[in-house]
C-alpha cells in the first residue's frame, strides 16, 4: 500500500498572506487540523497546525477578552506562523514509511508532493484507517498470535502447515520480537479453517506456543 492510496487528496489550502483568524475560520469549517499554504505560483511554502495556531497567542491569555484574542489573531498573517520547514512525501512512498516519519518526528501530517506541486495530505486520520485495512480488522476469520522461534523458516512453516489443513492466511499482521530470547511473535488472520483444527496444527508445530486466539466476524 502506497501513500496515494490512502491520502487526502487536493487538500484545502490558504496563502501566505491570509489573517491567522481566515485561516483558523476555514480550518474550522471544514473540521481540519492542517492547512497547507500555497503562495501565488501554487508551491507548499508552509503549513499551519492547531499548535502554530495556539502559539499565535500570549502565553498567558487569562486576562484576555474573546474580542482582544480575535483582535490579536486578525492581526497577524499566516506567513508569520507557519511553519516552513517540512517532512514531505511522495505519493508512490510505501505507507510504511509515511507512518515511520511520523512516529519518529511526532507529527500529525504529512504533506505529498509531485514534482514540487501539493497533491495531497497524509493525517494521521488517513493513516489510522489505512493501518486498520493492512491489519485486517474488518475482515472475518481468527485471529492468530503465535510465539516461535527466531529461526529462518518458521513462518513458511506456520503457513505450510495451515494450507495443508485447508485454511489460509488472508492478513499477515505482523512478526516482532518477544519478551522471550530468541523468540518472536507472529500475529495473522486465517480462514476458512475452524478454530479447534486450527489449535491443533499449531501446536502440533516444535516449539511453537498460542498466545492469543480469537474470532471475528465480518465488521460492515
Amino acid at each position: 500500500m502506497f501513500v496515494k492510496d490512502r491520502m487526502t487528496p487536493n487538500p484545502i489550502f490558504g496563502s501566505p498572506d491570509m489573517a491567522v483568524t481566515e485561516a483558523q475560520k476555514l480550518m474550522a469549517e471544514n473540521k481540519i487540523r492542517h492547512l497547507p499554504i500555497l503562495d501565488e505560483d501554487q508551491k507548499l511554502v508552509g503549513l499551519i497546525t492547531q499548535s502554530s495556531l495556539e502559539s499565535a497567542l500570549p502565553s498567558d491569555i487569562s486576562s484576555f477578552s474573546q474580542f482582544e484574542i480575535n483582535y490579536t489573531l486578525s492581526q497577524l498573517k499566516v506567513h508569520s506562523i507557519m511553519i516552513k520547514d517540512l517532512y514531505l512525501i511522495e505519493p508512490d512512498t510505501p505507507i510504511e514509511e509515511a507512518a515511520m516519519l511520523m512516529a519518529d518526528k511526532k507529527l500529525g501530517a504529512l504533506p505529498v508532493v509531485k514534482d514540487g506541486s501539493l497533491v495531497g495530505i497524509m493525517s494521521g486520520e488517513d493513516l489510522f484507517i489505512a493501518m486498520t485495512d493492512l491489519l485486517g480488522t474488518r475482515k472475518s476469520g481468527i485471529r492468530v498470535t503465535v510465539e516461535q522461534p527466531d529461526q529462518r523458516g518458521v513462518i513458511a512453516r506456520l503457513t505450510s502447515a495451515i494450507a495443508k489443513e485447508g485454511g489460509y492466511l488472508s492478513v499477515c499482521v505482523g512478526y516482532y520480537p518477544s519478551d522471550t530470547p530468541d523468540k518472536w511473535i507472529s500475529v495473522c488472520k486465517v480462514e476458512n479453517l475452524d478454530k479447534d483444527i486450527l489449535v491443533d496444527v499449531i501446536c502440533k508445530l516444535k516449539d511453537t506456543n498460542i498466545v492469543d486466539i480469537r474470532e471475528y466476524q465480518e465488521y460492515a
